[in-house]
């Protein structure tokens, strides 16, 4: 009876030890999975970028926000309000979500995610322009 205890001890001694490897590999994984998500939010870029639409007329779209975890509409209300102009969240041709602000406020919306999202670095912030190419009078 008493080898029999002996032997249960130490089968509930191996299970213990496996347990405790399984809980230290769950852990080294989840360490390795949160370094991966922080390097790709440093790799990653916020672009705002003011295109225009016709004659005197643009708007500027604001891309890369989510990755950061900003919830993008409402960002996009917040734009609106302060701006008092038209602010929605659409589908860019990639297929990705952007906030699109009537108007050419791309200074003004860098200011604005710096003060309102810190955890958006300033140096992944990029400003870009895009204007419609002149059509050539033949």
């Amino acid at each position: 009876a008493i080898t029999q205890k002996l032997a249960m001890t130490t089968l509930s001694e191996d299970r213990v030890a496996k347990e405790a490897a399984k809980m230290e590999k769950a852990m080294s994984k989840e360490e390795a999975r949160m370094a991966r998500e922080l390097e790709k939010k440093m790799s990653s870029k916020v672009v705002i970028k003011r295109v225009e639409r016709n004659k005197r007329k643009c708007v500027t779209s604001v891309f890369g926000l989510d990755v950061f975890g900003v919830d993008l509409k409402k960002t996009a209300k917040t734009f609106a309000n302060h701006f008092a102009c038209g602010g929605s969240v659409s589908k860019n041709p990639q297929g990705l979500d952007e906030i699109v602000v009537q108007g050419d406020f791309s200074e003004e919306i860098l200011e604005l995610i710096c003060k309102n999202h810190p955890e958006v670095p300033r140096d992944n912030i990029e400003l870009t322009e895009e204007k419609k190419p002149k059509k050539v009078a033949a």
